[in-house]
């Protein structure tokens, strides 16, 4: 299995929900941006809209960061737009929900099911220059937390801006960095 740490975000044309519009979103669309992609495994499910209507609610702190959230599944637009007409907490949702359903998107990715036609709950951050700078996959029983992938995004951003630094565990945006060297060897 390749690395996909640092690797460049795929190439990628589909269609999208958004704030009750039809849209197409590309990867040209990501170039010179931060970039969330957050993969889930269906509409009308169970943890799915508890994780989606989580992400909603940072979607402001995220977009002041510079981050558009692109959540994805094998769901078509239209089931996207059916989705978000019947329940009050997908109606929340103001980021681009992305429909992958030939799965291309998932694939690339590395989270598609191929006996279920689903993808795995996925989490990839891409950096303005595309190349994919974090990645979470968890099994499908297991919801994520918007809050630790804002932290995570902070440091990510931090470190991009600050590369002779690195965020130690629990780091949070405020708190001191280490500077690597030769003298903290063996020392922390």
């Amino acid at each position: 299995m390749e690395p996909i740490i640092n690797s460049q975000a795929p190439e990628f044309k589909v269609q999208a929900f958004q704030n009750g519009d039809f849209k197409t979103v590309t990867s040209e669309d990501i170039k010179g941006k931060w970039a969330i992609f957050f993969f889930y495994p269906a509409d009308f499910t169970f943890v799915c809209p508890t994780e989606l209507v989580d992400m909603a609610d940072k979607y402001a702190k995220f977009q002041e960061m510079g981050v558009e959230i692109y959540s994805v599944s094998t769901d078509s637009h239209f089931v996207h737009k059916a989705w978000h007409d019947a329940s009050e907490t997908i109606r929340k949702i103001k980021y681009p929900m992305l429909a992958d359903p030939t799965g291309a998107l998932s694939r690339a990715f590395g989270v598609m099911i191929e006996e279920d036609g689903m993808a795995y709950r996925g989490t990839f951050l891409v950096n303005p220059e595309g190349k994919i700078k974090i990645a979470e996959i968890h099994d499908n029983g297991i919801g994520r937390n918007a809050d630790e992938l804002l932290r995570k995004v902070e440091a990510a951003q931090f470190v991009a801006s600050h590369p002779n630094e690195v965020c130690p565990a629990k780091w949070k945006k405020g708190e001191a960095t280490l500077k690597p060297s030769i003298d903290l060897v063996g020392k922390i």
